[in-house]
């Protein structure tokens, strides 16, 4: 892309009041952006509003500034990290979202761009939920996403906290351990800022592994900052890129379950991991798999969903349970299984397991610190422990 181009796209998104679908239309009448702003007020006015002519005739202030930020970026090397801005109109472009209600008019891309993208999309899986899971949500989502690398799916999130983060962590985990690592995507981040933000500031180090190992997308332009609009518009895009949506903890008011409606809008799979009837975290889950989405309890039950429209996926994933041991590192979890039995899975407090397991109060802390140190148990507030990985 040259870069009077560049400009004239970067002119378009700053254009007040001149959305993507008016984008689209103008696009469809006059071909690229450089004709649109070549048009007189007056031919603008039969597809536009009278405001929306006046304000494509007017260079945007700051244009210049953003153009020159943005080729400068473009031209910018780290290492194996390529940088990309692919609009509407290149055949870089997803395919996928083509077929959204609300397509980005430009995507700005981070990553492993000389990875082969399989035609029409990768074959990828998003993974949504709480930024504030339980330890249990946040080992489900390690896991699941674990599975999925190995398997050969790319796992697709939103890189907040929480569910996203251990998402992304858990794929990086997976490609590298199955030896896809360099020749597939293992995560795409879609986030909510400029590509040369990272938010929230304490997964800069993931968002760099992500680069080298997957990619990096966004829809706003470099300098945006984490405004909190931008978050839940950018879910049509994580579902868009995706054959099916998993939403591993929600509260019913969470902005996962709006990835989950869009993406049951587009066409996709919504899968739920049911978690404890007394969690918040858990309540946006039930509701979805009250609505029709489909419950699961391991990466299996996803993997034979999606077989149809992968073909069938490399690998064959561990179960959870299978995995439990070389993913949470607890090999004495065998000898606790009288203590693991009776915490179950829901948070209980000491009173309780100590009336459960008859051990005196000494023995059980001591049993407890042993089981959280090998990563079997999680301490959470309020005095409360929880059982991690699934029976």
């Amino acid at each position: 892309m040259e870069r009077d181009e560049l400009a004239a796209w970067l002119r378009l998104t700053l254009t007040p009041g001149v959305g993507n679908a008016t984008v689209r239309k103008l696009l469809a009448a006059f071909g690229l952006p450089q004709a649109v702003f070549a048009q007189s007020e007056q031919t603008l006015r039969h597809l536009v509003s009278a405001q929306q002519a006046t304000a494509l005739l007017d260079v945007p202030a700051g244009l210049e500034t953003l153009a020159g930020r943005t080729w400068h970026w473009l031209e910018e090397t780290d290492g194996d990290v390529q940088r990309r801005v692919a609009t509407l109109g290149d055949a870089t472009y997803p395919v996928s979202l083509l077929h959204i209600e609300d397509p980005p008019m430009l995507l700005y891309l981070m990553g492993q761009l000389a990875l082969p993208a399989p035609a029409p999309a990768p074959a990828a899986i998003a993974i949504v939920g709480s930024r504030n899971p339980t330890p249990q949500g946040e080992s489900n989502a390690r896991q699941f996403a674990h599975a999925f690398a190995q398997a050969g799916l790319t796992v697709i999130s939103g890189l907040a906290l929480g569910i996203d983060g251990a998402a992304h962590a858990g794929a990086l985990e997976g490609a590298e351990a199955s030896g896809h690592q360099d020749g597939q995507w293992a995560t795409i981040a879609v986030v909510g800022t400029g590509l040369d933000r990272v938010y929230p500031g304490k997964h800069r180090d993931l968002a760099h592994r992500i680069a080298r190992h997957g990619l990096l997308i966004s829809e706003y332009p470099l300098g945006t900052p984490p405004l909190s609009a931008n978050f839940p518009k950018r879910n049509r895009i994580i579902s868009g890129l995706s054959l099916g949506t998993l939403v591993v903890e929600a509260a019913l008011k969470s902005g996962s379950l709006i990835t989950a409606r869009l993406a049951s809008e587009q066409g996709k799979d919504i899968f739920a991991i049911p978690g404890s009837i007394h969690a918040a975290q858990s309540r946006g889950c039930h509701a979805l798999i009250k609505q029709g989405a489909k419950l699961v309890e391991s990466p299996e039950d996803v993997l034979e969903e999606l077989r149809p429209q992968t073909g069938g996926v490399e690998g064959t994933p561990l179960s959870i349970a299978e995995n439990d041991h070389s993913m949470l590192g607890n090999g004495q979890l065998h000898h606790e299984s009288a203590l693991l039995e009776a915490l179950g899975f829901d948070p209980v407090g000491l009173d309780a397991l100590l009336a459960r397991t008859g051990l005196d109060t000494a023995r059980l802390q001591a049993a407890l610190l042993e089981l959280e140190l090998d990563g079997a148990v999680a301490r959470l507030p309020g005095g409360l422990f929880q059982r991690q990985g699934t029976a």
